[in-house]
């Protein structure tokens, strides 16, 4: 069974950056169609950023310029770089794998941005 495991959330001040990490399991997630989401309370889910399997990289409006979404295939994972973070960031963040007509959902990371 495919499996999205993310790591890298938490508590970061206004300003600051964190890298959060979604690792599929089997190495399947290499040169496949990846997003980011994010839902904060009371909120729909949004869209943050996608990759697609040639590389190219698509941001929210709200992110472009400040997060980054990357990906290891060595390593099956995909990335996402925030940097400059606002409390308006803070939110629970979802990876989501797709493959032909199949999508997976990683667990959630919490990110807080808080002074």
């Amino acid at each position: 069974q495919v499996q999205l495991v993310e790591s890298g959330g938490g508590l970061v001040q206004p300003g600051g950056s964190l890298r959060l990490s979604c690792v599929a399991s089997g190495s399947i997630l290499s040169n496949q169609f990846v997003a980011w989401y994010r839902q904060a309370p009371g909120k729909q889910r949004d869209l943050v950023a996608a990759i697609t399997s040639g590389g190219r990289r698509d941001y929210a409006d709200s992110v472009k310029g400040r997060f980054t979404i990357s990906r290891d295939n060595a390593k099956s994972t995909v990335y996402l770089q925030m940097n400059s973070l606002k409390p308006e960031d803070t939110a629970v963040y979802y990876c989501r794998l797709f493959i032909d007509s199949s999508a997976w959902w990683g667990q959630g990371s919490q990110v807080t941005v808080s002074s």
